[in-house]
């Protein structure tokens, strides 16, 4: 692939010398990461970790890692997204782990996770969570309205928004996150476009397949008849929405059980009333795609990859590693370990949902995301001009619009990056 050949490849083999313990840095900004890190340290002697909490992704963490690695002060280890890690690779930020990491090691993951981070055959982060879609719900709310069950298919989802509406006129069955393109690209992802492809060094490009634009176009639809919010991703907005009843769906992924539990959990009234279900799909049948996920990456310049992918193991692969994540109270996290969701299962306090097994739900989304999707090389430039466009609906804009203006500035940056496009 055109994006592993700009960076090469290293030999981590030779690094960490100079005596032990070995200290490595992290960033990272996942919920329950401090607490991780505080027992590696507890229980390693040969490695330990220096740790600093940095903004999430799209909050400026990124931008702190590329200033970080072009000052060549970047941390030894951090916590990279699944969409974000190719452009981190074709940019050269990235440390190819391959020789560290045995086929033993990768078949203790997800295959969808360990297809994320392989790229043009090498390795080059280690997965710590998938990302399966669900669907979050106030149980009262949908009672109120006469919705019997949650929506299974988009076009339930639908009707459910109408009964919400027609019941209380303030209320919403979700909403629209324009910040966050994220949401978008999963829902594509799990209706079976293929945004980016590879054959030999040359990458194709097609945001704008059928797939997505049946995508598109129903979402259109919601927000032009003002059946769901149109508010920026956990914002107090949003929040505020959520603690009046005003919102009475989410559709995120695994990991927002735990954030919906921490956004309301100053809300007395809340705990209890909220459930889960699979994500509606467009014909019944399970399907999911991922929103977000992260990964550990190795630095470029780091001299301690095998310090740092053993930090990285321990954290994806054993039971300490997630027990300490999840016991902090605010992540959900569903492992890329599969062996590790029953830990994480145990360990997650459902009280907020009404004692429901959670997990069931994610697990069997797990189990249904579909293979072959591939992010870009340039995924900051996809991303950001989406958003840009999103910002403009209600005035003249369309998501539809938005994702074609994402398409051109996609492929105008892998054309400056000097990277084969096939259109």
């Amino acid at each position: 692939m055109g994006l592993a050949a700009a960076c090469g490849s290293s030999d981590p083999a030779g690094d960490d010398a100079g005596g032990s313990p070995v200290t490595i840095t992290f960033w990272g900004w996942a919920k329950g990461t401090e607490d991780v890190v505080k027992a590696f340290n507890a229980s390693h002697n040969d490695v330990r970790v220096a740790f600093e909490q940095i903004p999430s992704g799209n909050a400026g963490g990124y931008a702190k890692i590329s200033n970080a690695v072009k000052a060549g002060n970047a941390p030894d280890v951090y916590n990279v997204e699944y969409g974000a890690l190719p452009d981190f690779v074709s940019q050269g930020a990235v440390q190819d782990i391959t020789a560290l990491v045995p086929d033993t090691l990768k078949a203790k993951y997800l295959p969808q996770s360990v297809e994320l981070t392989t790229l043009g055959e090498r390795t080059w982060a280690l997965p710590l969570d998938a990302a399966p879609q669900a669907f979050f719900y106030r149980k009262d709310l949908f009672a109120e309205a006469g919705i019997t069950a949650p929506p299974k298919t988009w076009a339930e989802y639908r009707t459910a928004a109408e009964k919400l509406k027609a019941t209380s006129p303030k209320t919403r069955i979700g909403t629209f996150f324009p910040d966050d393109p994220g949401v978008l690209e999963a829902m594509a992802w799990q209706n079976g476009a293929r945004w980016f492809g590879t054959s030999g060094d040359t990458w194709t490009v097609d945001l704008d397949g059928p797939e997505t634009k049946q995508v598109t176009d129903f979402w259109q639809r919601l927000v032009s008849d003002d059946l769901v919010h149109s508010q920026a991703s956990f914002s107090q907005q949003w929040t505020a929405s959520l603690q009046k009843g005003e919102t009475a769906g989410y559709v995120g992924a695994a990991w927002g059980g735990g954030v919906l539990k921490s956004t309301l959990a100053d809300t007395p009234d809340a705990k209890g009333k909220w459930a889960v279900a699979p994500v509606p799909t467009w014909d019944g049948k399970p399907a999911s795609g991922m929103l977000g996920g992260s990964t550990f990456a190795v630095s470029k310049d780091s001299k301690k990859a095998k310090a740092a992918v053993e930090f990285a193991t321990w954290a994806t692969t054993t039971p300490e590693g997630i027990q300490a994540r999840i016991a902090s109270g605010t992540s959900s996290m569903f492992p890329a370990s599969p062996d590790l969701v029953p830990v994480a299962k145990a360990a997650f306090d459902t009280g907020f949902y009404g004692g429901q097994d959670i997990y069931t739900v994610f697990i069997d989304a797990a189990k249904s995301v579909k293979q072959g999707w591939h992010w870009g090389p340039a995924m900051g430039t996809t991303n950001s001009s989406m958003k840009d466009a999103f910002g403009k609906l209600g005035a003249g804009g369309t998501i539809q619009s938005a994702v074609d203006a994402s398409q051109q500035a996609t492929l105008a940056e892998m054309n400056n990056r000097g990277l084969k496009v096939a259109r």
